[in-house]
């Protein structure tokens, strides 16, 4: 039979010990030590002045609260990207609205979005391009109030044709003190993934739009 005792006192699957590690810092204790050897050992006819004494206090508290509070810091940054990035993983697979002009028109749906209007219009107008350019459809909405105003292309082009699935741009416009301006629009995505950058960033891969960050997003459905 064998005798754990007797491994357990040579170490042997006991809790032993490891060495410190060796450092470089230096903690508080150490410091002071070092100011009072530097006290007891300084030239009698050129003692160190209270001013020079203080200063030197005064660098180290500066230092060590500086480090601290990095570290601290760090913590909490650590702690909030964490959550962060919980709290995004949850958008996945929801509609939220992105501030573009890029929409994504999926096979036989709709495509979602609003438009942003400082004042009230008589008449906003909304253009949608293919990807090449070239106008599909311009959506008449008449007069607007001040606000979002809503609008839902149905895919079809002026013809009445089905559009095919993909992205197309939208071309907001209308007369705002005689002149016509263009206007801020908003487009309603699915949320299809979350990434996590090398730079700690959080990203938003949306159906048909790609990777958007989190703060383009004004809107969770």
């Amino acid at each position: 039979m064998i005798d754990l005792s007797a491994l357990t006192g040579n170490g042997i699957g006991g809790t032993a010990q490891a060495p410190k590690p060796a450092t470089n810092e230096v903690s508080q204790d150490d410091f002071l030590k070092m100011m009072v050897a530097q006290l007891q050992n300084q030239n009698p006819l050129k003692p160190m002045s209270n001013g020079e004494f203080l200063t030197q206090i005064a660098q180290f508290t500066s230092a060590s609260g500086i480090e601290q509070l990095q570290s601290s810091f760090q913590a909490f940054q650590t702690n909030m990207q964490s959550n962060l990035a919980l709290q995004a993983a949850s958008l996945v697979g929801r509609q939220v609205v992105v501030q573009s002009e890029q929409g994504y028109l999926p096979a036989g749906g709709t495509m979602d979005a609003t438009v942003h209007l400082p004042s009230a219009v008589r008449n906003l107008t909304v253009a949608v391009l293919d990807e090449a350019g070239q106008r599909v459809r311009t959506l008449e909405l008449g007069p607007q109030p001040t606000g979002d105003a809503a609008l839902s292309w149905d895919g079809h082009d002026t013809d009445g044709k089905r559009m095919p699935a993909g992205r197309y741009r939208l071309q907001a416009q209308s007369e705002l003190d005689g002149q016509t301006v263009a206007l801020q629009t908003r487009t309603a995505a699915t949320v299809d993934s979350v990434t996590l950058g090398t730079d700690q960033n959080l990203e938003l891969n949306l159906t048909g739009l790609g990777a958007v960050s989190l703060d383009a997003i004004t809107e969770v459905k």
